[in-house]
């Protein structure tokens, strides 16, 4: 099997996270190789423009994709590796209390949001007056803090262990982000941190939709409820009884359905045979 063959089952056997990353990345790589192409030629690279959400409702209104692409589009490399170790690291967290459609639907729902959020601020406020035509807003930031402000919202205590800093709870590390990201506003990154804020704004929203619905008894649907793309389909149907809290209902639900998959995947590569006791036991026990 080539790498690219790899690569290609990866993404289709992949959770929703591991597509999205690639996505974000695979986009980074065609945009630099293309970028490199366009310098030896000697002619201006445009495709960024194309692709970047502007500020300004004319140009806007000839490129309406762009409040779309602009969310999995990155150019320079820190830009793009703190912004995937981040939405690896945080959505990891986020797929131990709900499911992959939940995450598609608030990274897009965060990026729109986000998007909207800096256009009207651009727009708006009389200080971006002189540079409303020319700023272009790129990068999954918005995205990524709408999914942090879900998970502080819906489970505020979450720990999560941080370098040289020790044990945070999940609340504290979106507190400490909007308001970086408040002050943030009068730096040279403007546009980036208005959208952030909008991103934030849409993830509280999206967890208190979550945290109603979960106390009714309702299913969360929304606009963005039949996408599959970047979905991959259940491998298991499980059963078992529902714990009384709800977040710990959904946390130990996407634990088991991860090692049912972990399984699955070693059946597949070295037979049934090189499963342990245990996880005979596991596949036993689910399959009732």
């Amino acid at each position: 099997m080539t790498i690219w063959d790899e690569i290609k089952e990866s993404f289709k056997e992949g959770s929703a996270l591991t597509r999205l990353i690639y996505i974000n990345l695979g986009i980074f790589l065609v945009i630099r190789l293309l970028n490199v192409f366009f310098f030896l030629s000697e002619k201006q690279f445009t495709l960024l423009d194309w692709l970047s959400l502007p500020a300004d409702f004319e140009t806007l209104a000839s490129r309406p994709w762009t409040l779309v692409t602009y969310m999995f589009l990155h150019f320079d490399f820190l830009h793009i590796l703190f912004n995937l170790l981040w939405l690896f690291w945080m959505g990891q967290i986020f797929m131990q209390y709900f499911d992959q459609q939940k995450l598609v639907v608030i990274y897009l729902l965060g990026g729109i949001i986000g998007g909207l959020v800096y256009i009207a601020g651009f727009n708006y406020f009389p200080v971006f007056q002189e540079v409303v035509t020319d700023s272009r807003l790129l990068g999954a930031s918005a995205s990524i803090i709408a999914i942090v402000l879900v998970l502080a919202v819906y489970a505020p205590n979450h720990p999560v262990n941080i370098v040289l800093v020790g044990e945070v709870k999940m609340k504290f590390i979106a507190l400490i982000s909007v308001l970086l990201y408040i002050i943030g506003i009068s730096s040279t990154n403007a546009g980036g941190n208005l959208a952030h804020l909008g991103g934030a704004f849409a993830g509280i929203i999206y967890a208190l939709q979550l945290r109603h619905n979960s106390k009714t008894g309702k299913e969360s649907k929304g606009i963005f409820s039949s996408l599959n793309i970047l979905k991959s389909k259940p491998k298991v149907k499980v059963s078992y009884k529902r714990p009384a809290n709800e977040i710990e209902y959904n946390r130990e639900k996407n634990l088991e359905k991860e090692h049912m998959n972990q399984i699955l995947e070693k059946i597949s590569k070295s037979g049934y045979d090189s499963l342990s006791k245990e996880e005979k036991e596991f596949l036993f026990k689910m399959g009732k």
